[in-house]
């Protein structure tokens, strides 16, 4: 029912989502010792199934543990690398959101019978 663009945003969406997830989670653990921060990867993924011709929903949201230097009591998470991410990916959150909107009232305008 969904064209390519919407699927592909649905996927953003989707890895979007995860990663704001986990930053929150990287963010809370901030003083955990031992603790790794968590990265999320998608991008690449959509990109390369989109220039495969693959279907967008074979693209792997991919989860991970940072390899980033640890602190003497071995957590990595960066709380201005963090905050930062978790704004970026805000950001692209809500473009994503207003790039399907748009679809939505391209659609809903097509559909539109003028009488």
């Amino acid at each position: 029912m969904l064209d390519l663009a919407m699927r592909v945003i649905h996927l953003s969406l989707d890895g979007l989502a995860t990663r704001q997830r986990l930053i929150a989670e990287n963010l809370a653990n901030v003083d955990t010792p031992g603790y790794l921060a968590a990265r999320v990867s998608f991008e690449d993924n959509l990109r390369l199934a989109i220039e495969d011709g693959a279907p967008p929903e074979t693209a792997e949201i991919a989860t991970g543990r940072s390899l980033d230097a640890t602190k003497t009591n071995g957590n990595n998470v960066n709380p201005d690398d963090e905050t930062l991410a978790l704004i970026e990916t805000s950001l692209r959150y809500q473009l994503a959101v207003e790039s399907m909107n748009t679809k939505f009232r391209i659609l809903r305008t097509s559909m539109r019978r003028d009488t």
